[in-house]
């Protein structure tokens, strides 16, 4: 049965019976329209209001539950509904292994139209909760306000907040209390500078007027024990500055890194900041086989250490590399990838387009002494071309790990072109894959595909699948 209210729709007693992209679950209205809801668990059977209306879909929020789906659970996080970064907390972990696989699945068959192998079942994370090892924090002096707040007479207090973005407001933060991402003392120091910063009355910023002094804090860990902490300032005040940073170091002698920037500019990515070191090393180590990986501020390397460890082994298996082959790793990034595939294969050419990270992955590979590889920048359409293959030597494998956009046409035309034995493609956004490999189904066939879970009470996946030649 469904109503209208203020032009908005209601739905009753709908069954929940699918999650879709972007985290979202679904539903199906009366007349037939997909609904999409954030709020809700396949299996729960719900009232729903909608606020907005497309040609084949609505979208809308369940506003009543009338039955709890079995596929549920108790989340962890007392943040979790406002906090946008764990959507799928509600969700037991086999439920949402089972809903990102077949996610992948629908995309690779629907968007591409591939003809698929047996799946590989995905590979779930063995841990669930704090296993991010990077977290970025944002300082407000007008925190976000709950709607029992707002409705309230009470003093609100402090208003200053040390947290997140609430999903869709580039302006409001979230004050974190505990995150469950990242393991301690990732929470010990988010609360110790914010109660410290109160104290010493260090004024946190705000978006709007573009004032304060304290803008972000990011938090960096590794599984050899280093520690990293880089707080973003406004403006520059010594005095203030030096007493956070000195009671940073005085109270968590763990950390090794310590650094800040001054950014005065009106946002706050830091890439074309001077990053600072106040005390210890100006990076931290990661280490995966034997193989040490430098990261300072600004690297970019998998945010689940665990997980990118078995995502690497997978990649290294699906190339079956026998020692005599030479290997094309685009979208190189810090090199990781080519790096702990370099033993099993004659050389290894990396592509990246940013200059820091190639700078980096050439570091690195001197740190760990591999000699067969080599670092290439430049945007990937230009620099891989015919003149690069001829430089550089025809591919036995190309393996390739684009950002969420996929590969621009131009390269993947190229890699038809090379038509390299095998192709490993490895993919944090399933749909671009699919689009990708529906342009190189006629020369390709996809023999194995495997969706690893890199992020746990998300709906995020990543996917790999390896193509060989017809």
């Amino acid at each position: 049965m469904s109503r209208r209210k203020n032009r908005k729709q209601i739905f009753t007693n709908v069954e929940v019976i699918d999650a879709g992209a972007k985290g979202k679950t679904v539903a199906k209205a009366e007349d037939g329209k997909v609904i999409f809801l954030p709020n809700a668990v396949p299996g729960d059977i719900v009232d729903v209001q909608t606020f907005k209306k497309r040609k084949a879909y609505y979208e809308g929020k369940a506003i009543a539950f009338h039955k709890l789906s079995n596929k549920r659970t108790e989340p962890a996080c007392e943040h979790f509904g406002t906090c946008g970064g764990c959507k799928w907390q509600d969700m037991g972990y086999e439920h949402q292994l089972f809903y990102k696989e077949k996610e992948v699945v629908n995309n690779l068959t629907r968007i591409g139209h591939i003809e698929l192998p047996e799946v590989t079942p995905i590979l779930g994370s063995s841990e669930q909760y704090f296993y991010r090892n990077k977290m970025e924090f944002s300082f407000s002096d007008s925190r976000w306000l709950t709607i029992e707040e707002v409705q309230s007479d009470e003093d609100l207090g402090d208003r200053n907040a040390l947290g997140f973005h609430i999903p869709g407001m580039w302006d409001k933060i979230l004050d974190v209390k505990k995150c469950h991402l990242q393991a301690d003392p990732s929470n010990d120091i988010r609360n110790a500078v914010k109660s410290f910063a109160i104290e010493n009355e260090l004024e946190f910023f705000n978006t709007r007027n573009q004032t304060g002094l304290l803008r972000t804090m990011m938090i960096r860990t590794s599984s050899t024990g280093d520690i990293m902490v880089m707080i973003q300032f406004f403006k520059e005040d010594k005095q203030k500055r030096e007493l956070l940073l000195d009671f940073l170091a005085e109270t968590f002698p763990q950390i090794t890194s310590l650094q800040y920037v001054v950014n005065e500019k009106a946002n706050d990515t830091i890439y074309d900041q001077n990053v600072i070191c106040y005390k210890g090393q100006d990076h931290i180590f990661e280490e995966m086989e034997g193989l040490k990986f430098k990261i300072n501020a600004k690297s970019f390397y998998q945010t689940n250490s665990e997980q990118a460890y078995e995502l690497y082994k997978l990649t290294r298996e699906f190339a079956s590399l026998q020692g005599d082959e030479l290997v094309y790793d685009l979208y190189t990034g810090t090199g990781t990838i080519a790096q702990f595939i370099a033993k099993k294969a004659k050389k290894v050419v990396g592509v990246e387009s940013v200059p820091d990270a190639i700078a980096a992955a050439k570091e690195n590979a001197q740190l760990n002494e591999i000699d067969n590889v080599v670092f290439f920048v430049g945007d990937m359409k230009n620099v891989f071309n015919q003149d690069f293959i001829e430089a550089n030597g025809q591919p036995d494998v190309i393996i390739t790990d684009p950002p969420r956009d996929g590969m621009h046409k131009d390269v993947v035309q190229q890699i038809l072109n090379v038509a390299p034995e095998k192709v490993v493609y490895v993919s944090c956004n399933s749909a671009t894959q699919a689009r990708d490999l529906a342009l190189m189904d006629a020369i390709y066939k996809v023999t194995r595909t495997q969706a690893v879970d890199m992020f746990p009470q998300t709906h995020h996946v990543e996917n790999i699948v390896l193509l060989e030649k017809r």
